[in-house]
Parts: structure tokens; sequence; C-alpha cells
């Protein structure tokens, strides 16, 4: 389920304006017999974003259209206002049932379960951007994304951990998930740099260099593939040094007593 891919689920809400209302003479018609959009028109308006648009549905939500989007042979999905204003990240939830209502759900296979340890020493630390201290005795494996709303206060809070405890090394594994197109080049451009200003910048929303041409680009493939090959499938996913893996955000100190359990 896309549910996976993301522990933080956004919900947007679209204030849709009186021209769309049409309260003088109505909508209660079928939506795709007014509102039309084509791939090729979507891709256009997308251009800056860098994606190409291969369907576009009627989204489960009245007033947006649901757009099936490839990047770097990623697949994602974004939205779009009839008015081809604005788009949306993030997913459209049935608050009846409590999990995403999406009309590409044939385009995504289900995703494989999570699993509860990993073989720390199959990780591709040298695709890592280190936090705290790179020699210190603790270490803790972050899966993140720069643009999962969790991941960046799960980041503030890896940053009061290195200021706590001196003795941890954080190795931020950025695995920039389909649904945020925008963060593969922004986990390229931090991976080639392995600058933790830029880090920072991204996790904060800032605008960040983009790559070079190739720069990145193996290393967080590495991160997608191995990701995928061992069950993690969602944002932010930490793995201690003993291989235990939790999901989900800590604060600092409760970070540093999970790290000096036994």
């Amino acid at each position: 389920m896309l549910k996976e891919l993301c522990i933080a689920i956004v919900v947007s809400i679209v204030l849709v304006s009186s021209s769309y209302a049409m309260a003088k003479e109505g909508c209660g018609g079928e939506c795709a017999s007014c509102h039309t959009l084509t791939p090729q028109e979507a891709t256009g308006l997308l251009k800056k974003v860098g994606v190409t648009v291969t369907s576009v549905r009627q989204s489960p939500a009245r007033g947006l259209f649901e757009l099936l989007v490839v990047k770097d042979s990623q697949k994602g999905i974004l939205f779009m206002d009839y008015g081809r204003k604005h788009f949306i990240q993030g997913m459209v939830v049935d608050l009846e049932k409590m999990e995403p209502a999406i009309a590409h759900q044939s385009e995504f296979p289900p995703q494989p379960k999570e699993v509860s340890t990993i073989d720390v020493k199959t990780i591709p630390v040298g695709n890592a951007v280190i936090m705290g201290n790179p020699a210190g005795s603790k270490k803790l494996y972050v899966f993140t994304d720069p643009d999962c709303p969790y991941c960046r206060k799960g980041h503030v809070e890896l940053k009061k951990l290195v200021k706590i405890d001196p003795d941890v090394a954080i190795y931020v594994m950025l695995f920039p998930l389909p649904m945020h197109p925008a963060a593969y080049d922004k986990a390229r451009s931090i991976i080639e740099s392995k600058s933790l200003e830029r880090l920072d910048a991204a996790f904060e929303g800032k605008d960040i260099p983009k790559p070079t041409e190739a720069g990145g680009k193996v290393a967080v493939d590495e991160i997608i593939k191995f990701s995928g090959a061992n069950g993690i499938s969602g944002t932010p996913t930490l793995v201690l040094s003993t291989g235990a893996v939790h999901v989900g955000i800590r604060d600092a100190e409760s970070l540093k007593k999970l790290m000096e359990a036994k």
C-alpha cells in the first residue's frame, strides 16, 4: 500500500474558489465531462519539476486531477487543481477508512512487509552523509527523505542528539520516495557534496544547488535498491548498531536511551 511509503500522511486541504463551485449553475455531474487534462499537457505544466506525466485520472477527491509521474525510473503521484495553477505533493486520505485513496492503485504493487532487523554490515555506508562524531562508538543509520515532513522534524532531533552525545555517529542514508519527485535530485546534490550545511538547508526547505550531470546518482540508486531489498519502504526508518529497525521519529533523549539499551 502507498501508506507504507511515508510515515507522515500529509493531508492537503484545497479551498475551491467560487469559480469552481459554480453556485449559480451547479456542478453535480461527471467531473470528467467538463474538466480534462492530457498527460502531454500536464508534463508541460510540470516542466520545472522535471517529471514526465504518463497518466491523468480524476482523483477520488473531487476537484483534482491525479497524475502518475515518472522521474529517473521512479513512479509517483502528484495532484493538480482544475485551474491548472497549483500542484500538490502528498496523498489523499479516505477519512472513513483512514487509508490512501488513489485512482492509480493498480500501478503500484504491494510493498514488502517491514523487517525487524538488518545486517548493518551490508548497509552501503559509503553513500552516507555522517552527522556527529565519525569515530563515535555508537552508530545510528537513518533512512530519510528531505521532502518527508516527519523526516524534517526528525532531522531537528538528530541535530540535538549529536549535541547531547558526542560519541554518536549518525549515518544519514538519503532515500527519496517516489511520492516526492523533487527529493531525488536533492538527495543526489547532498551526497555529491557530502555537505552538512547542504543537508540542513534541504531539511529546512531551502533551495540547494542542483547536482551535476551524474553527481550522486549511483549512490542514491544504491540506497534505493538496498532499501527495497531489505523491506525499508517508509521514512524515517532508523537502524541501530544491533540491526534493530525502528520506523518513525523519536526525540533526541529517546534516541539516546534507545541506543544505550542492551
